[in-house]
């Protein structure tokens, strides 16, 4: 039973839940206290009009980054507007391939398609890059 010295102010559902997670909560305390180190970088790339690139902006923060911030050792994104389009470029750091292609589903370089891609997207992406990091120096992120 999970106990502590102020388990006492908790209530008993918090209690309760706690008790049957703790061993997983140790578990994930020791995999967070590892540091992952990236390895590979998978660079993602797309284009909209200028019209929607505000919409595109928030509907891929939330339905696409915020994923990837979950599983990926580390996520950028970047934005450039120009007169006839904005690009969008998503690189994230994964320690393996089998890391990455664990989120993806599939072959390294297969795209992950959000369900609204096709409305704000000028061409669906056939590709993403996959690098080896070679090296960091400074801070980057």
């Amino acid at each position: 039973m999970f106990e502590s010295r102020h388990s006492d102010q908790f209530p008993e559902h918090l209690r309760a839940r706690a008790s049957g997670t703790l061993s997983a909560f140790r578990s994930s305390v020791a995999m967070a206290d590892t540091p992952r180190t990236p390895t590979i970088a998978r660079i993602w790339r797309g284009r909209t009009l200028p019209e929607k690139a505000d919409d595109y902006e928030a509907y891929n923060y939330e339905t696409g980054i915020k994923p990837l911030i979950e599983k990926a050792v580390g996520v950028q994104t970047f934005r450039e507007d120009t007169a006839t389009h904005s690009e969008f470029v998503t690189i994230s750091y994964w320690e393996s391939i089998e890391a990455m292609a664990r989120f993806t589903g599939g072959g390294p370089t297969q795209v992950h398609h959000l369900d609204r891609d096709a409305e704000f997207l000028i061409e669906l992406p056939k590709s993403v890059q996959v690098l080896r990091l070679l090296t960091s120096h400074g801070k980057t992120g």
